[in-house]
């Protein structure tokens, strides 16, 4: 890993692959020897486990998805039909996606420039701005009369937000908080894990290009009252071992082979963090100085979980950027551009809306590199050549 030669100069250097060198086939074996291979299994109590353990919260329910993690969540946090859910723009679609399956309306919000996660001063202004409450204490948007439900801070490539700032103006408006904390699982915030940084719920991702990953699947995190109402909507809201439901429910469960991965990878959890970080330190040392770039961003209040990293192309614009990476591919590089801002999506781009001028400077600047946990440094130096070559080729 730490500067073994290049294996195949032809082949591309990926993006974020998933490092399989744990127990990851001794645990799917046992899932096939035992047939527990669907939702049921001994795997899946052991991986919510140590979930919630890393994570710093009372317990977790793990989840088919991440978006069917944020939809679930965010229908046992009550969020109902029209409800107005306030979210940055600068994210990807899935927490959206979870917004309006639990039949909410997203509030596109801005980011801060220090962290690229909602911004509480921002927030703050919106809503004394825009939002009035009603005689039984509940927060309405002034133009529309919908009630505003719920804020979802997305923490965005690992980073967390200024937690403590935002929980503070969302409980003066009785908002629920659901936390996108999706790449985020190692992340601290002035020190507490993720569990503790004041959502009432927060979701995890296990998609195959995070650094732990079940090949998929995803998890719900917070106090046990709140996930026992999660665990039963993902369950069909199946109530005691007969074919009757109280709810509409949503067949939401991860399976034992999933659940099996996931534990592999969650043992080595410190190890794969730390990696990723030092991936991140080693693009920043190499990039310092270099006109034209800068690192992402590094809030003073918390550290990250680095989930991606890479670097900004200070005034790049789209279709610069479009040729900057395809540059980067004939070098044999799996960059890639980063999210397009949720309000310039063809579907979403009627929803309410605050002013996005730095979003909508900043995503087209966003490069993500290389950054696999078996990232070699021969490879990563490699990269690290490419982006300057690149650079001064224009």
């Amino acid at each position: 890993m730490s500067g073994s030669p290049i294996p195949d100069a032809t082949a591309m250097i990926p993006l974020a692959i998933p490092n399989l060198a744990g127990r990851e086939a001794e645990y799917l074996q046992e899932c096939v020897a035992t047939t527990f291979v669907s939702t049921v299994g001994p795997f899946v109590g052991r991986f919510e486990a140590a979930v919630a353990a890393a994570a710093g919260a009372e317990a977790a329910v793990s989840t088919s998805a991440g978006t069917t993690a944020i939809h679930a969540a965010l229908v046992a946090l009550g969020v109902e039909r029209d409800d107005l859910v306030i979210v940055p723009a600068l994210t990807f679609i899935a927490t959206v996606s979870g917004i309006h399956w639990a039949g909410g309306r997203p509030w596109f919000a801005e980011s801060a420039p220090e962290s690229w996660t909602l911004d509480p001063g921002r927030i703050e202004t919106l809503l004394a701005r825009e939002v009035v409450m009603d005689g039984t204490g509940v927060a309405r948007h002034r133009a529309t009369g919908l009630r505003v439900k719920a804020m979802v801070p997305v923490y965005t490539l690992g980073n967390p937000p200024d937690m403590d700032r935002l929980v503070e103006v969302a409980r003066r408006y009785g908002l629920s908080i659901l936390a996108d904390a999706a790449a985020a699982l190692g992340a601290t915030y002035r020190g507490r894990p993720l569990g503790e940084f004041g959502a009432d719920l927060s979701i995890i991702s296990f998609n195959g290009n995070k650094t732990v990953t079940a090949g998929g699947g995803g998890a719900v995190v917070g106090k046990a009252e709140l996930i026992d109402r999660v665990r039963h909507l993902v369950t069909t809201a199946r109530v005691g071992s007969d074919y009757l439901h109280d709810a509409v429910g949503f067949n939401y469960r991860i399976t034992n082979i999933q659940a099996a991965v996931g534990l592999a990878q969650m043992e080595r959890l410190d190890a794969l963090v730390e990696r990723k970080r030092e991936i991140r330190r080693r693009y920043d040392d190499a990039f310092e100085g270099v006109p034209g770039l800068r690192p992402f961003p590094s809030p003073e209040w918390g550290r990250s979980a680095d989930w991606f990293s890479g670097v900004v192309v200070e005034g790049m614009t789209e279709p610069g950027m479009k040729r900057f990476v395809a540059g980067l591919r004939k070098r044999r590089i799996d960059a890639r551009p980063f999210w397009i801002p949720m309000h310039l999506q063809p579907p979403l781009q009627h929803h309410l809306a605050d002013d996005l001028t730095f979003t909508e400077g900043l995503w087209h600047q966003v490069l993500t590199l290389p950054c696999s946990t078996s990232l070699t440094h021969a490879d990563q130096d490699h990269v690290v050549a490419a982006v300057r070559a690149q650079l001064a080729a224009g």
